[in-house]
């Protein structure tokens, strides 16, 4: 029973490697259309002397620290009763609607640019 077993494991083995090598073979496809055609630089020398900058300016440490004591000092008013919850739901609706719309301005602001 054991011999027959190890047979199998053998068998199902060879069968495995057979196929994932079977899969790694590459088949010539031949496409004139890419994805990007202006990734496309194959004629073209890469300029790497050239200044490398980011495409929009990252939130500096007092922008940053701005919004999290602006958050923090929201919660704080909310505890302690100092503004109704409607105030708060309008002042988080607000920071929200900043959080979801940013995506979207920097990357027009990034397909301006380009």
């Amino acid at each position: 029973m054991a011999f027959e077993i190890r047979r199998l494991r053998a068998a199902l083995l060879m069968a495995a490697a057979a196929a994932a090598l079977a899969s790694c073979a590459s088949s010539e496809t031949t496409s004139t259309a890419t994805a990007n055609a202006g990734a496309n630089r194959a004629d073209v020398y890469p300029d790497i002397t050239a200044i490398v900058s980011a495409e929009t300016q990252q939130m500096s440490d007092e922008e940053a620290a701005g919004y999290s004591a602006r958050l923090t000092a929201l919660s704080n008013s909310r505890r302690s009763g100092a503004i109704s919850e409607a105030e708060y739901r309008r002042q988080l609706a607000e920071l929200q609607a900043l959080r979801d719309g940013h995506g979207k301005a920097a990357l027009s602001q990034i397909e301006k640019t380009n």
